[in-house]
């Protein structure tokens, strides 16, 4: 029997794929196996020596230990792509926003309510002070070409924008996605010069903090607007708000609201609503308890943020799973163990991402816990898991 903890309220949808029979479901769980997140804050709490694993039904992973993890042997997924459909319309929305000066108009109108029968004269007055650019024959600049990024450039082509797009590390089948119409930029500094909207769909990580900064607004088209719906951080906003004073920029739309954005009247905060439609969360938690299920029944990982992309189809009864450090000879101090002990490995599949490495063993007959235990002592091993089919 597997223990879940749920740290959030998660989709329905997610937790009924979970069979009754094998696993036990609660919130404040003692000992559980794996834990269930969503924006809950992970690292004021203290995770159980139990957990295995810890799945985010969402993208961003900032809520979570992930150093405290990795050095624990826990797995954490991730959920790329169940929330991109979301995001994308919010942040064609916000290209919207950005230009046609929607939500002052809105706001003006609603100052009119108690003129009555003059509305109708005093909205054709006073309309043209909210006039904004159309966005077809446009630039739009999409920074990032994952899940979401491919799907804003290409749903932005179909708007008759013409689109650049920026990503050094795109991935196969993001590239298969992207629309033929979609220019690729050799560099950022190309796409920033170009652009007349520039949105971001990168993660917040040390490289890409501070990414749009004033050095790099300078090389900006003048009254060039930006949107960020991925993370505040990727943003320097005192030089943006400072380029939104001189004029350098129109407008900056953020999913990532504080007191001082919020002051600024060219700045459009949007209360963190990027995925926030049922049909992401649904789509989020159904995919973070499939790679539970996944991880805890066979050892596979995928969309781990932490440990490598590592799938084994199990033909086997008997399998262990080996969390280590990615450093040499691994492979072979766990294999002659297993040698001097006898035991015939039918399968087996390593991979690593950065720091660590992980290993999938599939083997003629069950282990016996004394061998995992001596496998268990060899340094650089961080976690061993013995998994009967």
């Amino acid at each position: 029997m597997f223990r879940i903890r749920t740290a959030n309220k998660i989709s329905p949808l997610g937790l009924e794929l979970f069979p009754r029979d094998r696993y036990e479901v609660a919130t404040d769980l003692p000992n559980p196996d794996a834990i269930l997140v969503r924006s809950a804050d992970l690292h004021q709490v203290e995770i159980p020596e139990t957990v295995k694993a810890i799945a985010r039904a969402g993208a961003g992973v900032n809520n979570i230990p992930l150093e405290l993890c990795s050095e624990r042997g826990i797995v954490v997924f991730n959920t790329p792509g169940g929330n991109a459909n979301a995001v994308k319309e919010l942040a064609l929305a916000a290209l919207l926003l950005s230009s046609r000066k929607i939500v002052d108009g809105i706001a003006w109108a609603k100052t009119l309510i108690d003129k009555k029968d003059e509305v109708p004269e005093l909205v054709e007055k006073g309309k043209s002070q909210f006039e904004g650019p159309e966005l077809k024959g446009k630039t739009l600049g999409v920074i990032g070409l994952g899940a979401i990024g491919v799907m804003v450039a290409n749903d932005a082509t179909a708007l008759g924008m013409h689109v650049i797009g920026y990503d050094p590390f795109i991935s196969v089948d993001a590239a298969w996605s992207l629309s033929r119409s979609v220019q690729k930029a050799d560099t950022l500094e190309s796409l920033l010069r170009q652009a007349d909207y520039i949105t971001i769909h990168v993660p917040l990580t040390e490289d890409t903090k501070g990414l749009i900064n004033a050095e790099r607004i300078k090389i900006m088209k003048k009254g060039a607007r930006i949107i960020n719906l991925a993370r505040g951080g990727l943003v320097n906003e005192a030089d943006v708000l400072a380029a939104l004073k001189d004029g350098r920029l129109s407008c900056y739309v953020t999913d990532f609201p504080n007191a001082e954005l919020l002051a600024n009247e060219r700045v459009i905060c949007i209360p963190h609503l990027g995925a926030s439609t049922p049909e992401a969360e649904d789509n989020c938690a159904i995919m973070a308890v499939q790679q539970l299920m996944d991880f805890l029944e066979s050892g596979n990982i995928k969309n781990s943020v932490n440990f490598p992309h590592c799938r084994l189809e199990q033909r086997s009864p008997y399998r262990i799973v080996v969390s280590n450090r990615n450093v040499p000879n691994m492979v072979g101090q766990i294999t002659s163990i297993l040698a001097g002990a006898n035991i015939n490995i039918t399968d087996l599949i390593n991979h690593h991402k950065d720091k660590y490495a992980y290993n999938i063993i599939d083997t003629e007959q069950e282990i016996p816990q004394e061998i995992l235990d001596r496998i268990a002592k060899v340094d650089g091993i961080i976690r061993v898991r013995s998994i009967k089919k």
